[in-house]
């Protein structure tokens, strides 16, 4: 089906594509995390906010599954 060299080119695009997911998801947790444990907002902003976050953990996610998926 590949060749050694296709697959060893497509073994090298999916561990390209899960260090830019992990730094995505390091990113969101930092970034987005931080203001819903540590902000000084209302409850009320907090709770969008962690909705917010969990939006973008789904949307990154959904991407991650196709690629790395067992087919």
């Amino acid at each position: 089906m590949y060749s050694p060299d296709g697959l060893k080119e497509v073994l090298r695009i999916k561990r390209f594509l899960g260090f830019v997911m992990f730094t995505l998801y390091a990113l969101v947790t930092f970034f987005g995390l931080g203001p819903v444990l540590f902000a000084d907002g209302s409850q009320k902003e907090r709770m969008i906010t962690l909705l917010v976050v969990i939006l973008i953990y789904v949307v990154l996610t959904i991407p991650l599954y196709l690629i790395f998926r067992k087919k």
